[in-house]
C-alpha cells in the first residue's frame, strides 16, 4: 500500500509497539489511533473533561500534519473507564464538535495502560476526493 500516508508524533509507544498516530488511505479516509491526555510521559489534565479535550487535541495535531482539521472529522469514538464521566466527556465533545456533528460512540472499558487515564479517543476524518 505505497499510496498510504503515515503520521508519527514521536510518542514512545509508536516505536515500541510499531504503530502510526494516523494513516491516510488513497480514498481520502484518515484514521487516527487512540489518543489520550498523555504528554511527555505525564497526564495533562486531571479530570475527564480536561483529559478529553487534551486527547482530542493530540488527534487534531495528527490531522494537521495531513492538512486536515476538526471540520474534516466524520467519526469519533470515546472510551471511558467510568460511566460517571459520561456527562463531562460528552460536554467536551459537544464543545469541540457541535458545528461538525460527526457520528460518535462512547464505550465504558475496564482501564488503560496508565491507571490515571480516564478517557481515550479515536478519530476518523475524510479528505474530499477531487473529481
Amino acid at each position: 500500500m505505497s499510496d498510504v500516508r503515515r503520521v508519527t508524533t514521536g510518542a514512545p509507544w509508536e516505536d515500541a509497539f510499531g504503530y502510526s498516530r494516523a494513516v491516510e488511505l488513497p480514498n481520502g479516509l484518515v484514521l487516527v489511533a487512540g489518543c489520550t491526555s498523555m504528554v511527555d510521559g505525564e497526564i495533562a489534565g486531571g479530570g475527564p473533561y480536561e483529559q478529553t479535550v487534551n486527547a482530542f487535541n493530540v488527534a487534531f495535531a495528527a490531522l494537521a500534519q495531513l492538512g486536515l482539521g476538526r471540520e474534516d472529522v466524520v467519526r469519533t469514538r470515546m472510551y471511558l473507564t467510568h460511566a460517571r464521566d459520561v456527562e463531562d466527556v460528552g460536554r467536551a465533545h459537544k464543545e469541540l464538535f457541535d458545528a461538525v456533528r460527526p457520528v460518535a460512540s462512547m464505550t465504558i472499558v475496564s482501564g488503560f495502560v496508565d491507571p490515571g487515564l480516564v478517557v481515550q479517543v479515536e478519530v476518523e476524518a475524510f479528505r474530499g476526493v477531487s473529481a
